[in-house]
């Protein structure tokens, strides 16, 4: 079983500017995480976009859901940010019925010490798996409907509705 892995940035790709002390993209980690985790699955990577999800636009999100109705495999993950990525996953949920999809992130950019990132991509790959079509988010050691979930900012981790 191949699995799709939709790269679309957020802060899991994330890197440090040590000059002026901003977050910004250079490149997606997601091959270094999937190494350093030594992933077994096979998979493809995507790279759709680098971009903070507070940037994602009506437009974005349809190139996303195109990107997975014309990806070849059924099973999906899309690395997103989590800012936004309650709304994206509710949006793929009303219109793709037909394939597995996962959402991740992260809430510490993988550059940092203490991140998040290597567990919460190792959930997806774990829950895209063992799920029915349908689309989740994992974050935090749980898998979530989309319709099940909300962003606890003040928490910064995702719960059930």
């Amino acid at each position: 079983m191949k699995i799709r892995v939709i790269i679309t940035g957020g802060t899991i790709d994330k890197s440090y500017n040590m000059n002026n002390g901003e977050l910004h993209f250079v490149d997606s980690h997601i091959p270094s995480l999937l190494t350093e985790g030594r992933c077994r699955a096979d998979f493809v990577l995507e790279k759709l976009m680098l971009k903070d999800s507070f940037e994602l636009t009506d437009a974005d999100r349809m190139g996303l859901l195109v990107a997975c109705e014309q990806a070849d495999e059924e099973r999906i993950i899309i690395t997103h940010g989590t800012d936004t990525m309650v709304q994206s996953a509710r949006f793929m949920q009303e219109h793709l019925d037909t394939k597995t999809v996962v959402f991740t992130g992260a809430m510490i950019p993988y550059v940092f010490d203490k991140s998040d990132a290597l567990f919460n991509l190792g959930t997806a790959f774990a829950a895209v798996q063992c799920l029915p079509s349908g689309v989740y988010i994992t974050m935090n050691g749980r898998v979530f409907n989309a319709n099940d979930v909300v962003k606890n900012r003040e928490e910064g981790a995702f719960e059930f509705v």
